[in-house]
């Protein structure tokens, strides 16, 4: 009678599965170490702006060593470019889930004051996401010197301009079924962002005081004027009914 072999013979299945817990540990260990440097980073750009927060600093404050920073990014513009999109993911987010005003009836007016309702508060809801998260400003602002972008790759520019873009589609869906054309709803759209980013700027830094306004009251004023402005072009063209 043959005796039984000491070597245990691998079993695929359990080697597959040891293999991908194994996997799965690793990936959240990776993805909590990632989360901290990000914590460490964004507190380097929040008391030392981008210019002061070095690799070797943010690597200080998450307890690695510079080079260990290097297995999650190349750069320190590559820190922020991730930061910023977690930022606009977290903005895309509150856009979203803020909900207009139900409008009643039915027929072209119950859907001329849904559009209307959207175009409220989708931009409100933009304008507040900064307003109450401020450090997200901040961080918007950080990357620019003057009017030029610098240390982010094209490819990653476009990605985070794409999100920020989205974030502000459904003003700009609105104002089309308003009746403004493509081409019109993106140049209001534009000078909406240009108005919440002044009055959020304005805000932030305490200079609204020195008018005595209050900028989302200001804003309110903007868009009742924005709205007014598309039902008389839309009336002249015939496109309310």
């Amino acid at each position: 009678m043959a005796k039984p072999s000491g070597t245990l013979l691998a079993d695929p299945v359990v080697d597959r599965a040891r293999g991908d817990a194994r996997l799965a540990r690793q990936r959240a260990v990776a993805g909590v170490r990632r989360s901290l440097v990000l914590e460490a980073a964004r507190s380097a750009f929040f008391e030392l702006g981008l210019e002061g927060a070095s690799l070797r600093e943010i690597a200080r404050r998450a307890g690695y060593t510079p080079g260990a920073i290097y297995s999650y990014f190349d750069s320190k513009e590559e820190v922020y470019g991730a930061l910023l999109g977690e930022s606009l993911e977290r903005l895309n987010a509150f856009v979203t889930s803020a909900a207009p005003e139900p409008s009643t009836g039915r027929g072209g007016a119950a859907r001329w004051r849904a559009a209307q309702a959207t175009v409220r508060a989708k931009a409100t809801a933009f304008f507040d996401f900064y307003r109450e998260y401020p450090r997200d400003l901040d961080l918007g602002f950080y990357l620019f010197h003057g009017m030029q972008p610098r240390g982010l790759t094209p490819t990653l520019n476009e990605r985070l301009n794409a999100r920020l873009r989205q974030a502000l589609a459904p003003i700009r869906e609105g104002l089309v079924a308003l009746g403004l054309s493509a081409q019109e709803a993106q140049t209001e759209v534009t000078a909406l962002f240009a108005q919440i980013v002044g009055l959020l700027l304005l805000s932030h830094t305490g200079r609204i005081r020195m008018f005595a306004q209050e900028s989302g009251a200001l804003l309110e004023r903007y868009l009742e004027a924005l709205l007014a402005r598309t039902s008389t072009l839309a009336k002249s063209r015939g496109a309310r009914r």
